[in-house]
């Protein structure tokens, strides 16, 4: 199974100057019990926006820079269709960003993991609107704000119908 897995407000903003727009560690932690041991899929500016690759994952970074140099452990390739059939069928694979990779992708995924941060945020990358028609929502837990958390969020799982 392939899910998007993303942060969006609600304006759908997605971060500003290849950054996160806010900080939310509960978020955080979520994303890496969901994405651990799996595959990730991202652009080549999402990559860069780490300092190092994530641990216990195997990233595909699609660039159309040829001889893109990465660590090992990382595979380069130029499109999303050659990341979706490098990814193994048998296991869940996540696309996790940036803006165009979801745009890309939303159309060729199982399930999105959206974190709908309530805020509304200025932003020059933004998560694409998901069309109720084709998306089904089947789980939302809800997170208000406190001491380590500035907003209100709500975990929302949908599946494609």
């Amino acid at each position: 199974m392939v899910t998007i897995i993303a942060a969006a407000s609600e304006n759908n903003a997605l971060g500003k100057d290849n950054d996160l727009v806010w900080h939310l560690p509960d978020d955080f932690k979520r994303f890496k019990t969901l994405t651990t041991g799996h595959y990730i899929i991202m652009g080549r500016k999402t990559f860069e926006s780490f300092p190092k690759p994530l641990p216990n994952r195997t990233h595909v970074i699609i660039t159309h820079q040829k001889d893109y140099e990465v660590p090992a452990g990382c595979i380069v390739v130029c499109s999303l269709h050659e990341a979706l059939a490098i990814c193994p069928k048998e296991e869940d694979s996540f696309v996790i960003g940036g803006g165009q990779i979801y745009k890309q992708s939303i159309d060729n995924v199982d399930k999105i993991e959206l974190t709908r941060v309530h805020t509304t945020i200025d932003a020059d990358t933004f998560f694409p609107i998901i069309d109720l028609k084709n998306w089904k929502l089947i789980a939302e837990e809800f997170h208000a704000k406190d001491e380590k958390h500035k907003y209100d969020f709500t975990y929302l799982t949908y599946v494609k119908v």
